[in-house]
């Protein structure tokens, strides 16, 4: 592969925690080799004046980009998240939900089913998505 592939971080931003778990994650795909879009560091902090750039530049991301990774945990999925999962399904990119949290929703689906069959990929652990992304650079190598 000469160009390097690139990957948006989809997951909520909202508090420390989230912020530290992303940020984690985010470091796992660059150091499987692609440049990552992390919205958090990607965009100005909010403020009634920018909403519409930063929207249009997180769109622009999951235009440019070959992957989404999306961090699912937590009771129910984040509605900013689930509409980014919605758009890269839309736009054709190769989506892998990430859900570490052990807590069910339903009884057959660990995700609500709009947003797990979207996922080309669901991984429960950073293992396993250490793993997928591998697979997937090995497949385009």
């Amino acid at each position: 592969m000469s160009v390097t592939p690139r990957a948006y971080v989809a997951g909520p931003l909202f508090d420390e925690g989230e912020r530290w778990w992303i940020e984690k994650v985010d470091a796992l795909v660059a150091e499987a080799g692609f440049i990552t879009f992390l919205p958090h560091r990607g965009n100005p902090p909010k403020d009634e004046h920018n909403v519409r750039a930063i929207f249009e530049n997180d769109k622009r991301g999951i235009d440019e980009c070959d992957v989404v990774v999306a961090n699912l945990n937590g009771v129910l999925t984040d509605d900013g998240t689930a509409w980014e999962l919605g758009y890269a399904y839309a736009k054709g990119k190769y989506i892998i939900g990430l859900h570490t949290d052990w807590r069910m929703r339903f009884a057959n689906e660990v995700v609500n089913l709009m947003m797990e069959c979207s996922m080309d990929r669901l991984v429960r652990s950073l293992d396993e998505l250490r793993a997928e992304l591998a697979e997937w650079m090995a497949e385009r190598a």
